[in-house]
C-alpha cells in the first residue's frame, strides 16, 4: 500500500477520533442537562438573574470626555488645558429673534432677563456672558470706566439702540462671537463647572436650561431660543442612548420572534430560544455593571448586539433537532443528538466572536472597550446557555415539528446553491473572487471624517439646536495655547505682538474661521480707553509695566465672574485664543491645524504652542481608533487561524479558513466606500466585530464538510452537499436574523451606532455569500486539480 494512502487513512483515523471525542463530551453535557432538567433550568435562571443585579452598578456617562482614552495625546492636552483656565463646559443659549434684530428693546430686554435667570437657576453656574452684561470699557479722563453694555434695557430708546449696536460692532470679542455678524442671532453662555462624582447631573443641568427657556418664552413669543453648548453634548448623548435602548431593544425583538416563528413553526423552540436570549443579556449587562462599565450611546448597543448573536447558536441546535425529529427520532435522542453534533462549532464560533468582540480593547476609545467586555460576556454566557439550559427547557416544554418541506426558509435556496456550485465551481470561484476584488479596490477612495455635530440624527433636540446655531456662529472652538515661557510675560509686548499677530492670521483663513478673538484684542481696547479714547491708541502698549497695569487696573474692575481666569492663567504665563470653526471636514480641520503650526513655527520666536479643544480631539480620534482596531483586527485573524487549525487538526484549513473570514469585512469596506465614501471612529470598529460574526459560517460549513469527509468517506461533491443540506438553512436564518438584527441599528439616532450596524449587517450578508459560493468551489476545484495530478495543501489535509 503506498505510503500517502496509509497516511491519509491515519489521519482520517485520527480526525474521526477527535470528532466522536468533541461529540461524545457534548453528548455527556446534553444528557446530564436533560436528565436533571427540572433542578438545570431553575438554577442556571437564578444564577443569570443573580449576575444582572450588577446591572444597578451601571450609570451614564455624563460627559463627552468619556470617548477618549486616558493615554490619549490630544485627551492629556485638552486635560491640562482645563486645569489651567477651567473646564469649558457650557449651557449656550442662541437667542433667534423673528424681527430678524436682536438690537431692539425686546430682545435686549430678554436677554438681560435670560442672563440672570442662567445665573440663578443653572446648577453650578460660575460664569455667565452676553451682549447684555457684556464689560464695555471706556475712558473718563485717565480713568476706566467699566460697565455692562445695557444696564436697563426697559429704558432704552432709538439712541441707545444705535449705540450699543455700534459698539458691539467694533467690537472683536462681541461682533461674530456673542452676536453675530448680521445682527439677527445672539448667544447667552453660560459656564457650568459640572462635578463627575454626582450622577446625572448633566441630565440635570440640561433640564434646568429647557425650564428657562421656557420661561423666557412664556415672555417673548417672538423669539426661538436653541440650547447648545459642551453641557448640552454631554446631555445629547445620555438622551441618545436612553432612546435608542428603549426602541431598538424592543424592535430586534419583536423581529427575531417573528422570523423564528414562521421558520421553526414551533412556540416551544422559540421559548426556549427567546429565555437563552433574555438570560445571555442579563448577564452581559449584569457584567458590565460590576466592572465599572459606564452607559454610553455606543456601549448601549450592546443587549443588541448580545440578543442578536445569542440566537445564532440557538438556532442550530433547534434546526438540527427538527431535522432529526422529522426524520422519527424521539424529542429527546433528538435534542442530544442534534446539540452533541453542533457542540464542537458552536464552541468555536462562539470563542472567536468573544475574542472579535475583546479586541475593541484596542480602540483608542473607552465606550468601546465597554460595547466589546458586555457583549463578549453575553455571548459567553449565551454558549453556556444554548448546552445546557436550551436542551434542559427544550425537554420540559412540548415540542413538535410538521414534515420537512422544501418551503422551509432556506432549504429549497440552499439545495439549489449546491448544485449550482458543484456544476460550476470554476465560474463561481473566479466569478466571487472578481467581484470581490473590484468592490476591494474602491476602499483607498474612502476619506475619514468625523464630526461630533454629525454624531446625532435630526430629530433629536440638540441636532436641530446645532443645525439653527451653526449659520451664525460656527460649529466647535479651538483653542490655542500660548505660553511667554516666564510668569508675568504675558503683558511683554513683544509676545503680545505674536499673539495678535496670530489671532490676525486666524481671522484671515474665512474658509475654515467664523470667529478669533485673544487677550491681545484686550490690551489694544485699553490702550485706547486710557488714552482719551484716541484711535491712535488702538495698538499693543509699547511698555511691559504700563500693559500690565492696563491689565491690573481691568481686572480689579470686573465683577465677580466675567474676570479673565478663563483667558489668562493666575501666574500670568499662558493665555489662549479661540478660534470659532466653520463646519468643516476632519480633513480640513487636520489641514488647518498643521498651518497654524507651521505659522508658529515661523512666527512664534521663544515662546511655545499648544492646540486643544473638542474639534481637535474629535479630529483626530477616528485616525487613532482606526489604527488601534486595525491591529485589534490582525491578533484577532490570528487567533482564528490557530483555533480552527486546532480544531481541525490541519494548518492548511487554518490558512484556507482566513480567506471567507477576511474577504467579506474587505468587501464590506469597499461596498462601503462605493456607497457612502466615508468613515468614523464608529467604522473603525466593524472589523473586529464582524470577522468575530462571520466566522460562525466558516466553522458550521467546515464542520458538516469535514464530518462527511472524514467519518462518512463522502467524496467531495457529497460532501458539499451534505454541509449545505445540515448546515445551509441554519446558516441562510442566521444570516437573515443577524443582518436584519445590526440592520435595526441603523434606525439608531446615534450615527456611530447606525453606521456599525449598517456595515456590520453588510459584511454578515457578504460572509454567507463567500461561504456558500467560494468556500465550496474553492474544495471542488482543488479537489479536481488533485485529481488530475496537481499537489494542494488542501489534499493533504483530506
Amino acid at each position: 500500500m503506498p505510503y500517502s494512502t496509509v497516511q491519509y487513512r491515519s489521519l482520517r483515523e485520527v480526525n474521526v477520533i477527535a470528532m466522536n471525542w468533541s461529540e461524545n463530551t457534548g453528548r455527556v453535557i446534553v444528557t446530564a442537562s436533560v436528565r436533571w432538567r427540572w433542578a438545570v433550568v431553575p438554577m442556571l435562571a437564578l444564577v443569570c438573574v443573580m449576575i444582572s443585579y450588577g446591572a444597578a452598578n451601571l450609570k451614564f456617562a455624563g460627559n463627552y470626555r468619556v470617548f477618549f482614552g486616558p493615554d490619549n495625546p490630544d485627551y492629556i492636552a485638552n486635560e491640562n488645558s482645563q486645569a489651567t483656565f477651567g473646564k469649558p463646559d457650557n449651557v449656550a443659549f442662541v437667542v433667534i429673534p423673528k424681527s430678524g434684530s436682536v438690537y431692539t428693546r425686546d430682545t435686549l430686554t430678554a436677554v438681560h432677563a435670560l442672563t440672570d435667570a442662567a445665573w440663578r437657576q443653572l446648577p453650578y453656574v460660575s460664569r455667565v456672558d452676553s451682549l447684555t452684561n457684556f464689560q464695555n470699557t471706556r475712558g473718563v479722563g485717565d480713568d476706566l470706566m467699566v460697565e455692562d453694555l445695557v444696564l436697563d434695557p426697559s429704558a432704552l430708546a432709538g439712541g441707545d439702540l444705535t449705540a450699543i449696536r455700534r459698539a458691539a460692532e467694533n467690537e472683536p470679542l462681541v461682533n461674530g462671537f456673542v452676536v453675530s455678524r448680521d445682527g439677527e442671532a445672539t448667544i447667552v453662555n453660560a459656564v457650568v463647572q459640572l462635578p463627575d462624582d454626582i450622577p446625572n447631573v448633566t441630565s440635570q443641568a440640561a433640564q434646568a436650561a429647557r425650564d428657562i427657556r421656557a420661561q423666557i418664552l412664556d415672555r417673548h413669543p417672538d423669539l426661538d431660543i436653541h440650547i447648545t453648548g459642551v453641557a448640552s453634548l454631554s446631555a445629547a448623548f445620555e438622551e441618545a442612548g436612553v432612546r435608542d435602548s428603549s426602541t431598538l431593544i424592543p424592535a430586534v425583538y419583536a423581529f427575531i420572534l417573528i422570523v423564528m416563528l414562521v421558520a421553526l413553526r414551533s412556540i416551544s423552540a422559540v421559548t426556549g430560544s427567546l429565555l437563552v436570549i433574555m438570560l445571555s443579556t442579563l448577564v452581559g449587562v449584569g457584567i458590565g455593571g460590576l466592572t465599572g462599565v459606564e452607559l454610553t450611546p455606543i456601549s448601549l448597543a450592546a443587549p443588541t448586539i448580545i440578543l442578536t448573536i445569542a440566537v445564532a447558536d440557538a438556532i442550530h441546535i433547534i434546526a438540527g433537532i427538527r431535522t432529526r425529529m422529522q426524520s422519527g427520532l424521539s424529542k429527546r435522542d433528538a435534542i442530544v443528538e442534534a446539540t452533541a453534533l453542533n457542540f464542537t462549532p458552536i464552541a468555536i464560533t462562539s470563542i472567536t466572536t468573544v475574542i472579535g468582540f475583546l479586541a475593541l480593547n484596542f480602540s483608542d476609545s473607552p465606550p468601546f472597550h465597554h460595547l466589546g467586555n458586555m457583549s463578549a460576556a453575553g455571548i459567553g454566557a449565551a454558549w453556556f446557555l444554548s448546552i445546557t439550559f436550551l436542551p434542559a427547557i427544550l425537554a420540559i416544554l412540548p415540542m413538535k415539528f410538521g414534515a420537512a418541506s422544501s418551503r422551509e426558509i432556506g432549504t429549497g435556496i440552499v439545495g439549489r446553491v449546491a448544485e449550482t456550485v458543484i456544476a460550476y465551481p470554476k465560474a463561481i470561484l473566479a466569478g466571487t473572487l472578481g467581484a470581490c476584488l473590484i468592490m476591494i479596490a474602491f476602499i483607498p477612495t474612502m476619506t475619514v471624517n468625523d464630526q461630533w455635530s454629525g454624531y446625532f440624527d435630526k430629530s433629536l433636540e440638540f441636532r436641530q439646536a446645532i443645525d439653527a446655531s451653526d449659520p451664525y456662529f460656527g460649529s466647535d472652538t479651538i483653542e490655542f495655547i500660548l505660553d511667554p515661557g516666564a510668569p508675568g510675560a504675558v503683558t511683554d509686548p513683544d509676545f503680545l505682538r505674536m499673539v495678535d499677530g496670530f489671532t490676525a492670521w486666524l481671522r484671515t483663513r474665512e474658509d475654515a474661521v467664523a470667529h478669533a478673538f485673544s487677550l491681545s484684542d484686550i490690551m489694544k481696547r485699553l490702550n485706547r480707553n486710557l488714552n482719551r479714547d484716541d484711535p491712535a491708541y488702538y495698538r499693543i502698549p509699547a511698555d511691559r509695566t504700563m500693559a500690565s497695569q492696563y491689565l491690573l487696573v481691568y481686572e480689579l474692575s470686573l465683577p465677580y465672574g466675567l474676570d479673565l481666569n478663563n483667558r489668562v492663567d493666575i501666574d500670568r504665563q499662558s493665555t489662549r485664543v479661540t478660534a470659532t470653526m466653520k463646519d468643516i471636514s476632519t480633513q480640513e480641520t487636520r489641514s488647518f491645524i498643521a498651518d497654524a503650526r507651521a505659522w508658529f513655527d515661523k512666527n512664534g520666536g521663544p515662546y511655545t504652542l499648544d492646540i486643544t479643544g473638542s474639534k481637535v480631539l474629535f479630529a483626530f480620534v477616528a485616525q487613532r481608533n482606526i489604527e488601534a482596531v486595525f491591529d485589534g483586527a490582525l491578533y484577532l485573524i490570528l487567533a482564528i487561524f490557530v483555533i480552527l487549525a486546532v480544531c481541525f487538526r490541519s494548518l492548511g484549513v487554518g490558512l484556507v479558513s482566513v480567506i471567507p473570514n477576511a474577504l467579506p469585512i474587505l468587501t464590506a469596506f469597499g461596498v462601503w466606500a462605493l456607497l457612502v465614501g466615508v468613515v468614523g471612529f464608529s467604522v473603525a470598529a466593524v472589523g473586529a466585530v464582524a470577522v468575530g460574526l462571520v466566522v460562525d459560517f466558516t466553522v458550521h460549513f467546515l464542520s458538516k464538510y469535514f464530518r462527511a469527509r472524514r467519518q462518512d468517506g463522502a467524496g467531495i461533491e457529497d460532501a458539499v452537499r451534505y454541509a449545505f443540506r445540515t448546515a445551509g438553512a441554519a446558516i441562510f436564518l442566521t444570516t437573515v436574523i443577524l443582518a436584519a438584527g445590526f440592520a435595526v441599528l441603523v434606525t439608531s439616532t446615534f450615527k456611530l451606532n447606525a453606521d456599525l450596524g449598517l456595515l456590520t449587517a453588510i459584511a454578515v450578508i457578504l460572509a454567507m455569500l463567500i461561504n456558500f459560493l467560494l468556500l465550496p468551489a474553492l474544495f471542488l476545484v482543488a479537489g479536481a486539480k488533485n485529481r488530475s495530478g496537481a499537489t494542494l495543501q488542501t489534499a493533504a489535509i483530506q
